[in-house]
């Protein structure tokens, strides 16, 4: 048996069903280390930076309570990591492996330094990258026959931690907390998320697409934090009735895209279906700038670019309303609005951000087809058919009828004089109309694959 081990948390900030807390523990004398890398951290957006923080000091208090604290520096973990293993003698170093392009580069430059004192284990997703191939030993690029074959499979046993002496050493200490997270940190809080999720998944496929209703999970940022391990999700949720199977399907998304990325590391720069990567995108500034703030006219989606900015979240349904009309209306490139939203989401996860993102421009693999394109009203009116979320995030078309706040510039000019807007200053015009965007981006579309 190893006496001595260093658990490095990355995306895995909890001890339960955490394979490389387990394997650390098991050696007797642990130290328990997050490096604050400097790449990840200082570029990181002001929600996702605070939840951090939050489940960091979430993390120290479990170890608290077994004895130990968390070992904080800050620095380069290609320096840090070797240098505290050093230091403590370390015959380990236990870590979940991510399957994002800056993670595999960074664990490679450690385990250059390291050699086979690095192990790794798969910690935050239910099955592992290569665990789901087709016949030729590839992820398949359907997600259909994918999750077909992703639900017959057992799950892993993960083993639990064993007794053990957590090292005290706090190093530099964990930053303060300088405004409030999106969620409270830590893995008691989010298992507490989970049992009120376990209240209202029966009615997941029926409140799902509701942005106005309390009907998804909201676990993405415990997923994305690691507070929740994915297995535990699923087997705590089950498939014995139609909310739940509908519920366990996206965990099964979340998976295919991450097994995507790993076998692909283009996924969140280059359009899958090369033939997308000629369509010839206007980005023009003002628009983009007025999708980014929500300002475009139409009301469903400044309500949800406004919730993304105040928040740092967005309701699902939404962000693929939104995401169309940035990508087919305004024709803007699917990746700006994809690092526009991994920096602002507190669950801005790589491979989830990007595979969805290409899912909406048309571009990825098993992707809508491009000639679908959302038509935000529509969307509006069948999925918040009172305008209570517009309400909510866009206050200033609070007053207007029911009938006219999905297209306010539909409105009779007595009814928005009389519930005070006025198009052009109150609230904008709609910066292009949809039938023209729509038959625009086909076009693109078309000439982008027929080149």
């Amino acid at each position: 048996m190893r006496s001595r081990a260093i658990v490095w948390f990355r995306r895995d900030l909890r001890l339960h069903d955490n394979p490389a807390w387990a394997s650390a523990s098991a050696a007797g004398r642990v130290t328990a280390l997050f490096v604050l890398d400097p790449d990840l951290f200082d570029a990181a957006g002001e929600f996702s930076r605070t939840q951090l923080v939050a489940h960091l000091h979430g993390l120290d208090e479990s170890l608290q309570r077994l004895g130990g604290r968390l070992l904080v520096r800050r620095g380069p973990p290609a320096t840090v990591v070797p240098e505290v293993a050093a230091a403590c003698g370390a015959e380990l170093v236990c870590v979940n492996a991510d399957v994002s392009s800056y993670a595999r580069r960074r664990d490679r430059a450690v385990g250059e330094r390291l050699g086979d004192t690095l192990q790794e284990w798969w910690g935050n997703l239910v099955h592992p990258p290569g665990s789901v191939v087709t016949a030729k030993g590839r992820t398949s690029r359907v997600f259909t026959p994918f999750h077909s074959k992703w639900s017959r499979l057992a799950l892993p046993a993960w083993p639990e931690g064993n007794p053990m002496t957590i090292e005290e050493d706090v190093g530099e200490g964990l930053p303060a907390l300088v405004s409030q997270p999106f969620q409270c940190g830590g893995e008691e809080a989010a298992a507490d998320r989970l049992v009120d999720f376990c209240r209202r998944v029966d009615d997941y496929d029926r409140d799902r697409d509701v942005p106005s209703v309390n009907g998804t999970s909201v676990l993405s940022a415990d997923l994305r934090f690691g507070t929740l391990a994915p297995q535990r999700i699923a087997t705590t949720v089950g498939i014995s009735t139609k909310g739940r199977a509908s519920f366990v399907r996206q965990l099964a998304w979340r998976d295919w895209y991450a097994h995507l990325l790993w076998e692909m590391p283009s996924l969140a720069d280059t359009a899958l279906r090369p033939e997308m990567d000629r369509i010839t995108w206007v980005n023009d500034a003002a628009d983009i700038e007025a999708w980014k703030v929500g300002r475009t006219g139409y009301p469903l989606i400044d309500a949800g670019m406004r919730q993304l900015s105040t928040t740092g979240w967005m309701h699902n349904r939404v962000r693929m309303v939104v995401a169309s009309f940035l990508v087919k209306d305004l024709l803007v490139d699917w990746r700006i609005g994809e690092r526009w939203f991994r920096h602002l989401l507190v669950d801005g996860d790589v491979a989830q951000n990007a595979g969805n993102w290409q899912w909406a421009a048309g571009t990825g693999p098993d992707a809508a087809p491009y000639f679908r394109v959302f038509n935000p009203v529509r969307q509006s009116e069948k999925f918040d058919p009172d305008g209570t979320y517009i309400k909510a995030f866009v206050p200033e078309l609070a007053p207007v009828p029911t009938p006219w706040i999905h297209a306010p510039w539909a409105a009779p000019p007595l009814e928005l004089a009389a519930a005070g807007v006025t198009l052009g200053l109150t609230y904008p015009h709609p910066l292009v109309g949809h039938s023209f965007a729509r038959d625009r981006a086909i076009a693109a579309y078309t000439a982008a694959t027929k080149a």
